[in-house]
């Protein structure tokens, strides 16, 4: 395996009433906070009067960003970053969940820029420093909270492009599960499926890593399988809740890819799915990843599937080994679509052949996808066309 430097310094307050520590840790970054927030969920939770009641206790002063919308629009990024430069913000606080915590991020480092915020993505432009970020999270799924990545979405261009920058991870992360009661059931199912996609990108490599991380993905995993029925049926749940706010955060904080230096597939894919019908991620995830899987299956990689539903499905190891891969995709494919009741074809959400091409060729670059199994544009329109 490849050598590795692993450093996440973001500082995690995990647990009932996390919040209450805000009020200390903020002081640490300045006076002048913008706060950034979605569409109102906050206020009605009454979570939003508690951050503010924390910020005034810090002695804060306070601007406000409300609106984020899911899958977040530059026009977002442009907007807070407008502010913090005209009102000297020292601190942003993200509340809610992925798309609140990315777009957050990509203010902080635009704030630092005289240039557009899209040459981040366009032109790849630099990203030398960021103003402090903390985050209050109020979704398992994204796992933003301790990482430095970020997702942003370009309505004019139908683009939607992540990028990783080290100044982008937070400073310091509240997670309280009890946070998460208020998420509805479709929102807890994408969610769980992003955390499920955010492991299997890693899990399906093709090189053979250390068992170890294996060992702690399929724990992930199994965590992720058992726990999202039990929120569903009691959304009030801690055990629950606490478990997949926890594998969200270590799904993707670059803990299980230690020296991986393959690409990811579903991802790209997906993002071309948002990009031009504002889709949920996670639900795209789940549509795609298991006909991914049942197209990149081969002797070569057999071995990798049976590792994967042995392990994660308890599947009996004596069967043929493919008849255990196509079993363990099955059986992902019920998680996402029966146990989640996520919609399982394009067609259900309204996603069409017309766009296969392009969306295709965009997702690859024109190139091709180094990941598990190699992908071009013609691959990913036949994985396309197996979702519909």
């Amino acid at each position: 395996m490849n050598n590795f430097i692993y450093d996440v310094p973001t500082k995690i307050y995990f647990g009932e009433n996390a919040v209450d520590n805000l009020n200390t840790e903020i002081k640490n970054y300045g006076k002048r906070v913008l706060l950034c927030y979605g569409g109102g969920s906050i206020k009605k939770s009454g979570l939003y009067d508690t951050v503010i009641a924390q910020l005034k206790k810090a002695q804060c002063e306070v601007f406000e960003l409300g609106g984020i919308e899911p899958n977040p629009r530059i026009d977002s990024v442009r907007e807070g970053a407008k502010i913090c430069k005209k009102e000297n913000i020292d601190v942003l606080l993200a509340v809610g969940g992925g798309s609140t915590l990315d777009c957050t991020k990509w203010i902080a480092a635009a704030a630092k820029v005289d240039h557009d915020a899209w040459d981040f993505f366009s032109k790849w432009a630099d990203v030398d420093s960021a103003l402090p970020v903390l985050t209050v999270l109020t979704l398992s799924a994204t796992g933003s909270e301790m990482n430095c990545g970020g997702v942003i979405s370009n309505l004019e261009t139908k683009d939607k492009i992540g990028r990783l920058a080290r100044p982008l991870l937070p400073k310091a992360s509240f997670l309280d599960p009890t946070l998460t009661y208020s998420v509805s059931k479709y929102q807890t199912a994408c969610g769980s499926a992003d955390i499920m996609s955010h492991i299997l990108e890693v899990y399906f490599a093709p090189t053979q890593d250390m068992y170890m991380l294996d060992c702690f993905m399929e724990g992930l995993m199994k965590t992720v399988i058992k726990y999202t029925p039990v929120a569903l049926d009691n959304p009030s749940d801690y055990e629950a809740r606490a478990n997949l706010m926890w594998a969200s955060s270590w799904a993707i904080n670059g803990f299980v890819k230690a020296g991986k230096q393959h690409e990811w597939s579903c991802h790209p894919l997906e993002h071309e799915l948002s990009a031009i019908y504002d889709i949920t991620h996670g639900l795209g995830l789940a549509i795609l990843t298991p006909r991914f899987l049942r197209y990149c299956l081969n002797e070569k990689n057999v071995d990798k599937y049976v590792q994967f539903g042995v392990n994660v499905f308890d599947i009996d190891k004596s069967l043929p080994k493919m008849e255990i891969a196509n079993l363990a995709i099955d059986k992902l494919a019920d998680f996402f679509f029966n146990t989640l009741s996520l919609d399982d074809t394009f067609t259900k959400v309204g996603i069409k052949r017309e766009d296969f091409k392009l969306m295709a060729q965009k997702a690859c670059e024109g190139g091709t996808i180094h990941g598990f199994v190699d992908l071009d544009a013609k691959d990913i329109e036949k994985i396309f066309e197996m979702c519909i």
